[in-house]
């Protein structure tokens, strides 16, 4: 995946990466089935460390925190796309009720 359709990244740019930390296989025992069935996978962003890369290479990054890991480039300026969830009409009315009881709001 890539961003504005860039596929090579350069030494400091913003990246994420992905590896696999542990085959299905090697899982502990004792963990849930579903569990069991997928690999152990690190996501992470962070500034390149190697001259420069294309997808799917592997490379080193440096994290906002200081942390060097190791992982097959995945992204290119990867941005942050969380959300809270789907709209939920019910909400509205409760934070509506909410604020009546707390006195910031008339009915």
């Amino acid at each position: 995946m890539t961003k504005g359709g860039i596929m090579t990244a350069k030494k400091g740019d913003w990246v994420r990466i992905h590896s696999i930390l542990m085959e299905a296989g090697a899982r502990a025992p004792g963990i849930p089935d579903d569990t069991a069935k997928v690999p152990y996978e690190l996501w992470d962003k962070g500034f390149l460390i190697s001259d420069k890369a294309d997808i799917g290479e592997k490379v080193k990054i440096e994290t906002i925190t200081g942390r060097k890991l190791t992982g097959n480039l995945f992204e290119t300026n990867p941005s942050y796309d969380h959300n809270f969830g789907e709209f939920v009409p019910e909400i509205v009315m409760i934070d509506k009720q909410l604020k009546v009881l707390m006195g910031e709001i008339t009915k």
